[in-house]
């Protein structure tokens, strides 16, 4: 027979236990309570940090005299009137080239692959007997359909779009708040944690600062860096879209959209320049089948120089992350947080690698501080 086993708990433990347990259910309740504020002040402190080195190289124009909370405004309100003249500048294009785009569909249609008997051919094969006009009617419809009902999608977004914008002020603001008082805020902190502190607790704070100091730049080096080649990579798709415009007789307006395209796909590790790449592809190819080859082969050749050379060169020592790893904070990166995700992924894995390799740090002075203890 088993024999029965009594545990005693006093008071205190048990109040304790229940404690941690109510703590837990208030914190959870706070978090999904506050995901979207919580997600914001998240962005505009990864903003700040992003926006950092340019403040930095800013100031370091006048070495004698420094204005670090100038400068942070200076860099700041570059980046934003950066942003501001692509929207302004490239939205109404990305509008118009849309809405013409989709309007000559029908008509592409029947100058690309609407001579093509094998059309009908494949068609019937599947028991459509004139695949030919269905798709043409098809497109034809959906041509009409979209730019009637337009109209009606930027009504009923108004909801959305004023919810975006709302939430885009908070993180403006915020961002430029962590730009101004960041620094000083920061550097109260561990002043303030060191007050009062055995050597080894100093010890042990002053690892924790370098930790986050090195993430910090992590953080700033990377997003910079990467966006900085991706600002190129546009910029030469945008001249060479151009410059095929002339050549294959396109409307010269689709430049900017696709330098647009190429920019914002760079900015995602890995697969975003592929994507940009087959989809200007094939976004040329409707209106040029031979245009859209040629980009396509050009920029093939383009991103072998630019992965090998120009890329590395801009971006200095990388955070030798392995592709398995590269590859497995994308994918979880997408999957929490979409395309914000994967921009975020890499630097905050490169972030996690740091807090490994401090590890044993941190754990050296713990075991020194437990020693200490037990020899006195």
């Amino acid at each position: 027979m088993s024999k029965k086993v009594e545990v005693e708990v006093d008071t205190k433990t048990f109040i304790r236990f229940w404690l941690v347990i109510a703590a837990l259910v208030i914190i959870l309740f706070f978090i999904t309570r506050a995901a979207t504020g919580l997600i914001i002040v998240g962005i505009s402190i990864f903003l700040a940090i992003a926006i950092s080195p340019l403040a930095r190289k800013i100031d370091q124009i006048d070495k004698k005299k420094k204005h670090p909370k100038l400068t942070a405004a200076i860099a700041y309100v570059l980046i934003i009137t950066f942003i501001g003249v692509i929207i302004g500048v490239i939205g109404p294009v990305v509008v118009n080239e849309t809405s013409h785009f989709i309007a000559k569909l029908p008509e592409t249609f029947e100058n690309t692959l609407g001579g093509w008997e094998g059309i009908n051919s494949f068609g019937k094969s599947i028991g459509i007997e004139n695949l030919q006009s269905d798709i043409y009617n098809n497109l034809s419809n959906f041509a009409s359909g979209f730019t009637s009902n337009l109209g009606n999608i930027l009504v009923n977004g108004v909801g959305t779009i004023s919810s975006l914008a709302t939430n885009l002020v908070l993180i403006l603001v915020l961002t430029l708040l962590f730009l101004l008082e960041g620094p000083t805020l920061v550097k109260g902190f561990w002043t303030n944690m060191r007050k009062n502190r055995t050597p080894v607790e100093t010890h042990k704070i002053n690892i924790a600062e370098r930790i986050v100091s090195k993430m910090t730049a992590v953080i700033s080096t990377y997003v910079s860096n990467q966006a900085t080649v991706a600002l190129l990579d546009g910029a030469v798709v945008t001249l060479f879209v151009f410059i095929l415009s002339l050549i294959f007789n396109f409307s010269a307006g689709l430049a900017f959209p696709m330098g647009l395209l190429a920019f914002i796909c760079y900015l995602i590790p890995m697969f975003g320049p592929v994507i940009g790449c087959i989809g200007i592809a094939a976004l040329l190819a409707f209106s040029s089948p031979i245009a859209g080859l040629v980009f396509l082969i050009v920029y093939i050749v383009y991103s072998q120089i630019e992965n090998n050379v120009i890329a590395p060169k801009i971006q200095g020592s990388s955070l030798k992350l392995s592709p398995v790893i590269v590859l497995v904070a994308i994918t979880i990166g997408i999957y929490t947080f979409g395309i914000l995700g994967a921009i975020i992924s890499i630097p905050i894995a490169g972030c996690i690698k740091i807090l490994i390799e401090e590890y044993p740090n941190l754990r050296a002075t713990s075991e020194e501080k437990e020693t200490k203890k037990l020899k006195a």
